[in-house]
């Protein structure tokens, strides 16, 4: 049994998937950060962890079994019980319990449980498509030291100039001659133009009282009128989404839903996340057994890093 794939799945939407006498998996978002003396930088993600001490059945893990498989729930619960005593064994022999895509699990000389986890998967849905990369250093270049050596050197010292007025008496007259015949000619110009604005606003009603008086008099028939056309669209819904890919720029996400129409999927786009990233589907799905079982085909036919986006679209 593939325990560890049913716990890969579930760690997508949870933040603790537990299993049953044995231990929880807890997961904890941590923000991008940047390293100070490589410049890398690291997108946002689920940090991975194990607690020896939850072993109660909360049932998540139970039950998405029972669906996958297709078997009763007791039926499940004495698979994993199975399960987690050779797990147990294992690991009471010294040997390594390595869960794929999670991490791998040992006792230490105090038969305490000790996790590594795994770093080359992240389980936060929202930084799909970034990765870590490495920043070129920037080089600043300052001048400060240049310019003071130039200011000691070849100091600049500013004297304000006077000026005597020359102003004669005339050009006073002229000014206030020139302010009479500007405000004269504000104030006819303001009377032209409201008289101008009140003739348009009459020939505008009289023109809208004969459209209405035309509207009220005239018959419509139509003599030969075109058949009805009933479209049926086909609109997807439901809250289970199979994810093909996130892209940076749009024109690309709308080349592969051409690509996956092509192939016969009934891809679409679902909106921008929160980090600016368009979001492609194969499909949506109001059943989660429905798409699971979907999934599970793409990855083994198709693309073995879909997966499955559970939000409520607006």
């Amino acid at each position: 049994m593939q325990l560890e794939t049913y716990i890969s799945d579930l760690l997508y939407r949870y933040d603790c998937v537990t299993v049953p006498g044995f231990g929880a998996f807890l997961t904890q978002r941590v923000s991008a950060k940047v390293h100070d003396s490589t410049s890398s930088f690291y997108p946002p993600k689920k940090v991975l962890s194990f607690n020896e001490q939850l072993q109660n059945n909360d049932g998540l893990l139970i039950s998405y079994l029972s669906e996958v498989e297709k078997i009763p729930f007791e039926v499940a619960s004495k698979k994993v019980d199975k399960y987690v005593k050779s797990i147990k064994s294992f690991l009471v022999q010294g040997e390594t319990i390595s869960f794929n895509n999670i991490g791998e699990l040992m006792l230490n000389a105090d038969g305490n449980m000790i996790f590594e986890p795994s770093y080359h998967i992240n389980y936060l849905t929202d930084s799909f498509g970034l990765t870590q990369f490495v920043s070129k250093d920037i080089k600043r270049i300052t001048y400060k030291k240049e310019v003071e050596v130039i200011e000691e050197t070849t100091p600049i010292a500013i004297t304000p100039e006077r000026r005597k007025s020359r102003t004669k008496p005339f050009l006073k007259y002229a000014a206030i001659a020139v302010i009479a015949l500007t405000v004269g000619g504000l104030t006819a110009s303001k009377y032209y133009l409201d008289d101008i604005d009140n003739h348009n606003q009459l020939a505008i009603e009289n023109a809208n009282e004969d459209l209405d008086r035309r509207v009220q008099e005239a018959t419509f028939v139509i003599d030969n009128p075109l058949p009805a056309v009933t479209l049926s669209v086909e609109k997807q819904t439901g809250n289970y989404h199979v994810i093909a890919g996130a892209f940076r720029v749009e024109e690309n996400s709308t080349k592969k839903v051409e690509e996956l129409r092509e192939l016969g999927y009934k891809a679409r786009k679902i909106g921008v996340n929160k980090y600016g990233l368009h979001q492609v589907v194969y499909a949506s799905y109001s059943n989660r057994l429905d798409a699971l079982n979907s999934l599970r085909k793409i990855k083994q036919e198709h693309n073995s890093e879909a997966w499955l986006l559970v939000k409520a679209l607006n």
